[in-house]
């Protein structure tokens, strides 16, 4: 059993709005089917109003991040149980999407790889836990920490936030909770507040559509500002399957004006490379020259074409 003495932030859970008692579903084990998902979809269109409340401080994030980035920093996200599966998560899918290097996003969970499939006792309960994981990265002052725990009391996620701090990492904290202990421990506080659960204390609900939300806009909000999107077009995008390519091949003809054929003998001349291909067909230049471009303007499309004269 663990001493008080490991839990400095005790949890007084009738505080906590995410496990209190909803007054909608105190009846739900008398609910029929579709009044059960009804109940269910009605509290989960609370959750886009309670992210709304957190815009501005969303968007103070994704710019820090996208700063760091640029300098050649990491965005880290780490969390426990459903919190640290859904940082997982999102970290997964940016080198598919946005072709990321796989240790730009990175995704940390209470308890290592084994957690992300099943629950690791105790493992959420340890901050040095979470000093330790983020020690054994060589976290960097260019770093972005971002501590994913619906309840906001999360000791590993504590631990890991104080450590980025020491060092001079830009800390982001994601919870569903007011008045949380990790609100005063990080640069910016992310809160939405969803309220009650329809199974009371079961985070993975509305809490973790939340924080799906959020980190949707996070690396998503981030990578376009660091010139992964033209327009609304995923153009580095990383064509890793036949599906990826034929997404890849559509973008190349959409904005380069070329049909199929052509986009496809383009990505392959370019080695797949979207944005790449686009420039080549763009700006009438070789491979090389298209990646020299892209260099020489941060490797933002839109900006590179305006300066060869050939964004229309």
């Amino acid at each position: 059993m663990s001493s008080a003495s490991e839990h400095p932030h005790e949890l007084n859970l009738n505080a906590m709005e995410t496990e209190g008692s909803n007054p909608a579903s105190t009846s739900i084990d008398s609910m029929n089917p579709l009044e059960i998902v009804q109940l269910m979809n009605s509290e989960d269109a609370k959750v886009t109003l309670a992210v709304q409340q957190e815009l501005p401080a969303i968007a103070q994030a994704v710019e820090g991040i996208a700063d760091r980035l640029r300098a050649g920093g990491r965005l880290i996200y780490i969390g426990a149980g459903t919190s640290g599966r859904l940082g997982i998560l999102d970290a997964s899918e940016c080198p598919p999407t946005f072709s990321t290097p796989p240790e730009m996003v990175i995704g940390l969970i209470a308890g290592g790889p084994p957690a992300i499939l099943k629950a690791v006792e105790g493992a959420e309960d340890s901050e040095e836990g979470g000093r330790k994981d983020l020690r054994a990265l060589t976290l960097s002052v260019n770093d972005v920490v971002v501590g994913l725990a619906a309840s906001g009391r999360t000791p590993y996620v504590l631990g890991a936030v104080a450590y980025a701090r020491e060092l001079g990492a830009l800390t982001v904290g994601v919870a569903c909770n007011s008045h949380t202990p990790l609100h005063p421990a990080v640069d910016i506080m992310i809160a939405p507040v969803v309220g009650p659960e329809v199974v009371s204390g079961s985070t993975r609900l509305k809490s973790g559509t939340a924080q799906k939300m959020v980190l949707n806009m996070l690396s998503t909000g981030t990578m376009i500002l660091l010139g992964k999107t033209y327009g609304n077009q995923m153009v580095d995008v990383h064509a890793s399957n036949y599906k990826l390519q034929r997404r890849a091949s559509k973008i190349v003809q959409g904005i380069a004006g070329v049909d199929q054929a052509r986009a496809d003998a383009l990505l392959e001349q370019c080695d797949g490379e979207t944005k790449t291909a686009i420039v080549v067909a763009r700006a009438h230049v070789s491979p090389q020259e298209a990646r020299q471009h892209l260099a020489a303007h941060k490797q933002i499309l839109r900006a590179t074409l305006t300066a060869l004269h050939a964004d229309e």
